[in-house]
């Protein structure tokens, strides 16, 4: 799952003089499912032809709290189309345009930031507890792992006025963990960055001052396990019927405080909340991770591979059979030699 958004980026080219206005970078879908990919649009100004357009993707500089700009592939000498398709996520993106000979060229586009939920080996951001959802003044860690020795801890919020900003600034981080005491101005999106210019998966977190919550998963679930999905109250215990809903349909509504899936299919996901007692908890989104499945034969071509391999058998078998015979009838000993080959 993806969300994306405007932030404020800005980067800049030694010599680099803009003479063009500043062009519109938007993306579409701004939600998508793993394994899709995003395509990226250029709007210029004056759409006539002649423009060229660079594509950038942002990457981490943590030594002095910055990122560099980075052309996509294929975009170094610019192309005509004003669109380009990406398969990765969690990054900032950027493009710009030029036209004429010699080139004038137009500022960089403010920046579409794009975050994938979606889990990566060489970095990941974990949640302790691991929800999504979590009442004020509750203690989280936010914790970085993968393949660097050096991470910072980001987020987005609307608190921030759009921009993004590092753990060191709003709470403390030890090693490649950021403690945070959750409030309001909690509610953002958070990722990791590391110090080899790698982005991990990004985690929604929303804060709730309200008595009811939903402890659902903050990262993917895996197609094919099990997840349990609760509804907690802040300082009393229930009482009465509880109601799940996902997509906004009652999927459960009994005395039980707990969803159990035992079987996570691509159907499961989807937004889910609860409801106790008039009280209500606020929606969460649950991402399914589906696994590719291992390729095998097509069933309908079955019989024939059945009977091209009865035949190749046959082809092989009376050669040797031939040769057994001729052989035992001269020599043992020719036969034991050629049977040992």
């Amino acid at each position: 799952m993806l969300f994306c958004s405007y932030v404020c980026l800005c980067f800049y080219l030694k010599n680099h003089f803009p003479t063009e206005p500043r062009p519109v970078l938007t993306v579409s879908p701004s939600w998508l499912s793993a394994g899709a990919s995003v395509t990226l649009n250029c709007r210029v100004k004056d759409p006539s032809a002649g423009w060229r357009f660079y594509w950038y993707k942002a990457v981490p500089h943590l030594s002095d709290k910055s990122y560099r700009a980075e052309l996509l592939p294929g975009s170094s000498s610019g192309t005509e189309q004003d669109s380009y398709i990406v398969h990765e996520f969690t990054a900032g993106y950027s493009c710009r345009a030029g036209r004429g000979d010699p080139e004038y060229s137009s500022e960089y586009s403010f920046s579409r930031y794009i975050w994938s939920a979606d889990v990566h080996s060489s970095a990941s951001l974990t949640v302790s507890p691991d929800r999504a959802q979590h009442f004020t003044s509750d203690s989280v860690s936010l914790s970085c792992e993968g393949n660097s020795a050096e991470w910072r801890v980001m987020r987005f919020s609307t608190e921030d006025r759009y921009y993004w900003s590092d753990c060191t600034t709003w709470r403390t981080m030890t090693g490649s963990t950021c403690h945070i005491n959750t409030d309001r101005t909690s509610d953002a999106v958070y990722w990791c960055e590391s110090g080899s210019g790698e982005f991990s998966n990004a985690v929604n977190i929303t804060v709730q001052d309200g008595d009811m919550i939903l402890l659902s998963p903050a990262r993917p679930v895996t197609e094919g396990h099990s997840v349990s999905l609760s509804c907690k109250l802040r300082n009393i215990t229930f009482d009465s019927i509880v109601f799940f809903y996902h997509n906004e349909k009652v999927i459960q509504n009994d005395s039980r405080w707990e969803l159990k899936i035992s079987a996570v299919s691509k159907s499961d996901e989807g937004f889910y909340k609860c409801q106790h007692s008039g009280r209500e908890s606020a929606q969460s989104w649950m991402s399914v991770q589906v696994i590719p499945a291992v390729s095998r034969p097509d069933s309908s071509s079955f019989p024939v591979l059945l009977i091209v391999g009865l035949v190749c058998g046959i082809v092989l078998v009376i050669p040797l059979l031939v040769l057994f015979c001729y052989s035992a009838s001269k020599s043992e000993t020719f036969f034991f030699y050629y049977y040992v080959l």
